[in-house]
């Protein structure tokens, strides 16, 4: 048996979880104190993702860069093929919140988004 000694992300009470796995399987989650800690749990240790966030260049703007960030998340083991891709990535002012800058970014077929807006 594996045992993996987490924090929760899933909210903000931050707790301490114990996954136990078995053959590369989840056995049992210890430490939760609400449903998304066992979910939270289970997913870290056999799939886990994130939600990248970034800048990307702007043209022919005020502002130099807008903040980005992926619509959902993606598996961590894609994160360093998303980075490469935005730095390479210009956008034309005007750019307004929700408005996709790269799609399908690294072939995880999530898209990346403006968080704001930049004139």
């Amino acid at each position: 048996m594996e045992e993996r000694n987490l924090t929760c992300i899933g909210c903000p009470m931050g707790c301490l979880l114990k996954v136990t796995m078995k053959d590369g399987k989840v056995e049992k989650i210890e430490g939760n104190t609400c449903k998304r800690g066992a979910v939270y749990g289970e997913k870290e240790v056999t799939n886990p993702t994130r939600i990248v966030t970034s800048t990307v260049r702007v043209l022919d703007g005020q502002e130099p860069v807008v903040s980005v960030k992926t619509a959902s998340d993606i598996s961590k083991g894609k994160i360093q093929e998303c980075m490469k891709e935005l730095k390479n990535v210009q956008v034309k002012a005007p750019v307004t919140a929700g408005m996709v800058v790269l799609e399908n970014v690294a072939g995880t077929g999530v898209d990346v988004v403006a968080t704001k807006n930049a004139c």
